[in-house]
């Protein structure tokens, strides 16, 4: 469902989720529904009918509730003054959201049902914070054009009101494709709402992880939910020498220092964004240190295993929810030893139920969002102490099984290091040593790790990079569902059976099943990329087979003071025009298109979304043809892979590691 409010129009679109029909409804002086609407509310009701919505609970469920409420008084006035009074009240929630006030209706007082899609998915998290528009450009929507007709225009006549609705209808519509992409979340959520009786429809991950670990402590400690809420522990500073683990010890120069750096440090919460920062430079690796985790990869390159070196890959299992539960640390408001007692059983109950069971996915949410949540002050697991001694301890312990690798092992080279694990090279005589060391650091730490060797490891840098598995034997009944599942990994035949390498890709080498809040311009360039270094596909050969145009397409999306226009030259008259565009805009890069400039409003700086040589064409509602008559400009695409590519692995004269 989607609403369109107005100046002096109101417009509502409901389309059943198991068929396309459609209620509309409209609320304007030259046709008046609210009888029509009003019953369809209370059908809603009687029925126990849910509305799934795009921040539904932000702002379309609220007018709902207003209607509902107002509906007797609603019945007997006109059209106009109808439209006017939703408009008011939608201003009024957009007013309130604006100063950060409380809205006048909670989930659980609106009288029909929500399931929020914006807030499942936590796109109202600023880290993640997403538009509609910018989802449906995620998900290759045919139509992401804008509202036509701006809020605070007059209405005037039916053709306007038809065009409203084309526009809802697309909503609408790609409103319920984000919820039938959703629909293993909303089961979760389903499942976990009918057992714990807390209504988690329509929550984040975030907020799953806090409702569960709430009821959990409450159950075991006895203290009612509502004073478990009100509690946090607040710190003035942090004197990190007071928190750091007696087992942290160095033997070299690089990380004594780096360890001494630590100890002087005093931690202020309000102030942790550049708190602290030093690297070190060990090994020909710059490795980088903060009051979050340790970042390190050697400069851009391709490493392969071969007969004499193997690429060794070792994580932590569960890393900072760990370093919590061996360590007996809770949030210093809270009962230490009923909440590590239940943060250790949410650990163990996973790892003794399938990855298929729902119960591992939630318990994998609480483990890993209950660290995250101790530095939130909104929650009652807020202490700044208990996150910074995770995560301080966490780069320390690692960074010695850095040293202790590297150190004790000749030859051994070290990739990279990044937040729970690290990459090394080693040559193959010592793959029992180094399983050696690992065992080492596990007694000491009282933390597990888990292993896996890597066949290739392409690195941009230590948060950008591919890695190819080394091959793994499939069971025959396995065969077709993991090249259904993963048809980009590498698969071989041999007299033993079906092998196959799993890939990683990171950053900016992603592009299988990315999530819908992350920027997907130009797929074309890492699935060009992954197929080189993979498979061995050049790029111009596999661009040639890549018919999916939305593939060559990027996306930008406005704010602020700025608005994005077009700039072309006229055919006829041969003389520069510019049109103004939307706030989001697809497009691709082509030969005979335009640029798409982005001017600043109040000053009118101007800056080119693509600088450079470079024209693009406007793509905002999707025409089926051949991929020869969308005019792409290939050189653009090829020339972007082609520079990733030799900075990599240099085409002439490449350079090998061993």
């Amino acid at each position: 469902m989607d609403f369109e409010t107005l100046s002096n129009c109101f417009l509502g679109i409901f389309e059943d989720i198991k068929s396309e029909h459609q209620e509309v409804f409209v609320i304007h002086s030259l046709q008046n529904d609210i009888d029509k609407f009003l019953d369809f509310l209370e059908r809603n009701m009687t029925l126990d009918e849910w509305h799934v919505s795009f921040n539904g609970l932000g702002f379309d469920g609220q007018i709902t509730q207003y209607i509902i409420q107002a509906a007797d008084q609603l019945r007997e006035m006109s059209g106009q003054d109808i439209a006017e009074w939703i408009y008011g009240k939608a201003q009024n929630i957009i007013d309130r959201q604006n100063t950060g006030e409380f809205l006048e209706f909670s989930e659980r007082t609106m009288s029909i049902n929500q399931v929020d899609v914006f807030k499942l998915n936590h796109w109202d998290n600023p880290a993640k914070r997403s538009s509609l528009k910018w989802i449906q450009y995620s998900m290759d929507w045919s139509n992401i054009k804008d509202m036509p007709i701006h809020h605070g225009s007059e209405i005037k006549t039916l053709n306007q009101i038809e065009e409203i609705k084309s526009y809802c209808s697309n909503d609408v519509k790609s409103t319920k494709r984000i919820m039938q992409l959703s629909k293993n979340q909303i089961a979760l959520r389903k499942t976990l709402t009918e057992e714990y009786g807390i209504n988690l429809f329509s929550a984040s991950e975030p907020r799953i992880s806090k409702e569960l670990f709430l009821h959990f402590l409450s159950n075991r400690t006895g203290i009612k939910k509502y004073d478990l809420r009100q509690m946090r522990t607040h710190r003035t500073h942090i004197v990190v020498k007071d928190i750091l683990l007696d087992y942290i010890k160095f033997e070299t120069a690089p990380f004594k220092l780096l360890l001494e750096k630590f100890k002087d440090v005093i931690v202020y919460p309000d102030q942790t964004k550049n708190g602290f920062k030093y690297s070190v430079q060990y090994k020909g690796v710059k490795t980088d240190f903060g009051l979050g985790g340790i970042h390190g990869a050697r400069q851009k390159k391709v490493f392969e295993s071969n007969n004499d070196m193997i690429i060794m890959t070792s994580d932590v299992t569960s890393f900072y929810p760990n370093l919590a539960i061996r360590n007996k640390w809770a949030p210093a408001h809270l009962p230490k030893t009923e909440f590590c007692h239940l943060y250790e059983w949410f650990f163990d109950e996973r790892r003794k139920i399938s990855k298929k069971d729902i119960r591992n996915y939630v318990y994998k949410i609480i483990l890993n969002s209950t660290y995250g949540l101790s530095n939130d002050k909104n929650s009652f697991l807020y202490d700044p102490e208990f996150t910074m001694r995770i995560t301080i301890n966490g780069q320390l312990s690692l960074a010695m099984l850095y040293e202790m690798i590297t150190e004790r092992i000749p030859g051994a080279i070290p990739l990279m290091q990044n937040t729970d694990g690290l990459e090394t090279v080693i040559p193959r005589e010592y793959q029992e040593e180094y399983m050696k060391i690992c065992a080492e650091w596990e007694k000491i730490t009282n933390l597990e790790l888990e292993h896996d060797t890597y066949q290739k490891i392409i690195i941009g840098d230590v948060n950008n990079y591919i890695a190819i598995q080394s091959p793994k034997l499939l069971s025959p009944d396995k065969v077709e569902e993991m090249k259904a599942e993963n048809p980009h990994y590498l698969y071989y035949e041999n007299e033993s059976g079906t092998s196959y390498c799993a890939t990683k890709c990171k950053g900016r080498f992603e592009f299988h099943n990315l999530a819908l809040h992350k920027n997907k311009s130009f797929l074309i360039v890492p699935k060009a990329i992954y197929h080189y270094f993979v498979h061995g596909i050049e790029p111009k050969t596999f661009m040639a087979q890549n018919r999916n145009i939305f593939d060559y397409c990027g996306g930008v999306k406005i704010k602020g003071e700025w608005e994005y226009v077009e700039h072309f030259v006229d055919r006829e008259t041969n003389h520069y025009k510019k049109d103004p565009l939307q706030h989001t805009i697809r497009y691709y890069m082509s030969n005979k298109g335009s640029k798409i400039i982005k001017e600043n409003v109040l000053d009118g700086r101007q800056i080119q979304v693509q600088s450079g040589k470079w024209l693009q064409t406007v793509f905002i509602n999707y025409e089926e043809k051949h991929i020869n008559e969308y005019d792409l400009n290939y050189d653009y695409y090829l020339e972007a892979v082609e520079k990733e590519i030799n900075g990599l692995e240099p085409r002439v004269n490449q350079l090998k590691l061993f």
